[in-house]
């Protein structure tokens, strides 16, 4: 093997001449004067620095003060364009100012409790509400038409059942007058009885309670109540009657029995004749206890003859009002419920909603005592006689109704993308009514609309032979359309309305959706803008003839401009604004 030696040559680079030439780094033990001389810049920047930042919050300060002193001068010219933020920047700081409103008073109750007994509906405990707010006072409020057992307490406490009564701690204020007396010069008079205490000591422990959530006095009496006889049958026959699937006219139907079976238990367990067993079967029909599995007749006799209970119903688990059996107690009167209905939930807009009505916290009625006990009450509603309601209690009952359900939709069901109103609620939501499924949109189209297709549907809410037709309105008001909220920030705002002055109050709120854009008019291009509430075409007529029927209910300024147009041949053209199916919470 030859080995041969190999010498590497290395070339060195030079660098660039226009390069800056390396220096070396700087020794540690440099001279004490150049660090001298560095911890003297140092100082000097900071020093420089604090001069500045210092100086920019004096010209700041100064900034504020004449701002203020801008726009006090500026609100004496003019009020409404008063600015209540002042804000600048500094370097590395933000500063906002919030000036005081003059009406802004803040009140300090040293742990004092604020009560009132109040009614629904009533407009003196309004007052006492809204000027308990506007102060920012926190305050309990004892609702007698919800709690009816603090009816009693309040005859107690005052000798009488008006209200409003206000109370600071245990001690008895007066009303809406006696308030008013003590802000008749400001609101001196009322933080002084505020602070006051009787003996150096609150007596908050002699206020009225505030209301207990989970527990209604008016459940447990009626749990107290003797059960009837009727019920006691039911509850023997689901024990004992040969309950099972069976196929009838080639259709399988689950859970029922034949009304020879319920015959002849009523014969053993009775030992009554068979005529007033059949007259039995009659009226359990007639309560809803059963029904016949086809809906053909009430109670006959026979082994072709099949009925099951109404829990048994294939809709039953569909229906938000029904908690795993049915309310067999005595059905409450129609009407009762109705004052009831729209009792309780006057009571819930009045402390969950805006004072105009358009805003509702869905949240804060989900966790309240009111709306439990709304949904407990809606358990009542399973086998009522509508039937005895009057055309008015009808009206005002399914109005109510269905502005009740749309509450307790949006808070079960929720909304959809963006914060929309879930549509399919409106037919998919339902409650057991007198013993039959109803939804929003059967209590619309079905009864209040006198059962008429919706406008995108070809078939009516009810058929030949379906008994919820019985109870369709005689008549069908075009009214009801301002009546009934769906939630939504296009929709009239929600309400309430009592049986004996629902036609004055569905006036009243067709003038008031038609003052807040209910229409628009553009005179030049002789263009009518109308809610899309008016394509239900055939509740109003034609759309010339629309515009004819809503002059009574316009202002002066309104009614003119649609009188003008109409005044002459020529056309008028009608526009519909869009839709806005924003929730209104």
């Amino acid at each position: 093997m030859n080995i041969q030696n190999v010498t590497s040559i290395l070339t060195i680079v030079q660098p660039h001449s226009l390069l800056p030439r390396p220096a070396p780094p700087a020794k540690l033990n440099s001279n004490n004067r150049n660090d001298a001389v560095s911890r003297l810049a140092v100082g000097k920047f900071f020093r420089q620095r604090s001069n500045d930042l210092s100086s920019a919050i004096s010209r700041g300060i100064s900034s504020i003060k004449q701002s203020i002193a801008n726009d006090e001068s500026f609100n004496k010219n003019d009020k409404d364009s008063s600015s209540d933020v002042t804000e600048f920047n500094l370097p590395g700081v933000k500063v906002v100012v919030t000036a005081k409103k003059e009406n802004d008073v803040s009140f300090s109750t040293k742990g004092r409790v604020i009560s009132f007994f109040s009614r629904s509906n009533c407009r003196d405990c309004s007052a006492v509400r809204r000027l308990f707010r506007e102060r920012g006072l926190r305050f309990v409020e004892i609702n007698v038409d919800v709690y009816v057992e603090r009816e009693k307490e309040l005859v107690d406490r005052t000798g009488s059942k008006t209200v409003p009564k206000i109370f600071f701690d245990g001690e008895l204020i007066g009303g809406l007058v006696e308030l008013n007396v003590m802000m008749r010069n400001g609101d001196g008079e009322l933080q002084r009885r505020l602070l006051r205490e009787e003996g150096g000591k609150c007596s908050g422990a002699d206020a009225p309670a505030a209301p207990a959530y989970g527990f209604d006095d008016d459940v447990a009496k009626d749990e107290e109540e003797e059960e009837g006889e009727m019920v006691r049958v039911v509850r023997v026959m689901r024990q004992r009657l040969p309950i099972q699937d069976r196929w009838i006219k080639m259709k399988l139907v689950r859970n029922c029995f034949s009304g020879t079976d319920l015959v002849d238990f009523l014969l053993h367990y009775l030992h009554s004749s068979r005529p007033k067993a059949v007259e039995i079967g009659k009226q359990l029909c007639q309560k809803h206890f059963i029904h016949h599995v086809l809906g053909e007749n009430d109670f006959e006799e026979g082994n072709n003859n099949f009925y099951r209970f109404l829990e048994h119903e294939p809709f039953i688990t569909k229906c938000f009002n029904f908690r795993g059996a049915t309310n067999d107690s005595e059905p409450k009167a129609a009407a009762e419920l109705c004052d009831r209905i729209t009792k309780i939930m006057s009571a819930i807009l009045e402390s969950y909603a805006s004072d105009d009505r358009k805003h509702v916290d869905y949240v804060a009625i989900s966790k309240s005592e009111e709306f439990r006990r709304y949904v407990n009450m809606t358990q009542d509603l399973q086998r009522v006689d509508l039937l005895e309601l009057s055309e008015n209690e009808k009206l005002a009952f399914f109005l109510n109704l269905y502005n009740a359900m749309v509450i307790h939709a949006v808070i079960r069901v929720g909304v959809g993308q963006e914060g929309a109103i879930n549509r399919r609620s409106f037919s998919d939501f339902l409650y057991l009514i007198g013993g039959h499924p109803y939804s929003p949109s059967t209590i619309k189209n079905g009864i209040l609309r006198s059962n008429r297709r919706s406008p995108y549907s070809l078939v009516k809410p009810f058929s030949t032979g379906d008994p919820r037709l019985e109870l369709a309105l005689l008549k069908m008001n075009p009214l009801i359309h301002f009546g009934i909220c769906n939630g939504t920030k296009s929709s009239p705002k929600v309400r309430f309305f009592s049986p004996h002055r629902v036609a004055e109050e569905l006036r009243g709120a067709a003038r008031e959706f038609f003052a807040n854009d209910g229409i628009e008019v553009n005179l030049e291009k002789r263009i009518v803008y109308l809610s899309p509430i008016f394509k239900y075409g055939m509740d109003f007529g034609q759309e010339r003839n629309i515009l004819t029927w809503m002059i009574s209910y316009l202002d002066p300024n309104k009614a003119g401009l649609v009188t003008h147009l109409l005044s002459d041949a020529a056309s008028v053209n009608i526009s519909y604004k869009n839709y806005d199916w924003s929730i209104n919470s």
